[in-house]
């Protein structure tokens, strides 16, 4: 039986952030618009901040559906299944926010990841969820499945691009200032990489 949770603590971060993947699901307010799913799997790419907050980095894609949503209406699903060890799902059902380049909160949201380096990435932005509601139900039907590690691509990939560059490649995209279903995606131009903050 599924049980629900007031905050994120203890046993239940512990699990949170073990996870290799999570996946993100969204969809617009219209009927008839395309839902979203998106599986995310860089290590240290989410942290929780506290114990109703999570945030996670959005990175360079083909597609903006999850910014766009938030945008829009910010209903968002967080979901983590366990590969190995006793069978587990948390969801986090809530409302998510992205806070992208130019946004005086970013470098600070930035500074909470210390396990992998955004530069590497093409950082768009930092999607921060609020909890509204924690749940989580048995996965007795997940399957075992072995992690060998990140895939090097999308840092090789996106590593070598300047804030120019980034922008330029973002341009191209049909759907990344634009969600597939019109919506406004990622603002562009891209603004630059803001400096990291001064160490207290």
């Amino acid at each position: 039986m599924g049980k629900s949770y007031a905050r994120i603590a203890g046993r239940l971060k512990t699990f949170i952030e073990e996870q290799h993947i999570f996946f993100t699901a969204t969809a617009p307010l219209s009927g008839d618009g395309t839902v979203n799913l998106s599986p995310k799997g860089l290590t240290g790419s989410l942290v929780v901040l506290d114990e109703q907050t999570v945030a996670y980095l959005d990175f360079a894609g083909s597609n903006a559906e999850t910014i766009a949503h938030l945008r829009e209406n910010g209903r968002i699903t967080l979901m983590w299944c366990a590969f190995d060890g006793p069978p587990n799902i948390v969801r986090v059902h809530g409302r998510g926010e992205p806070v992208f380049r130019d946004d005086p909160r970013f470098p600070a949201l930035v500074a909470r990841f210390s396990a992998v380096d955004p530069a590497d990435h093409g950082l768009r932005a930092v999607v921060v969820v609020t909890a509204e509601l924690i749940r989580d139900t048995c996965g007795y039907a997940v399957p075992f499945m072995a992690y060998e590690g990140d895939r090097g691509l999308h840092a090789s990939r996106f590593a070598r691009e300047t804030d120019e560059t980034l922008d330029a490649y973002f341009h191209k995209k049909d759907h990344i200032g634009t969600s597939m279903d019109g919506l406004p995606g990622l603002p562009l131009p891209l603004p630059p990489t803001p400096p990291a903050p001064l160490a207290d």
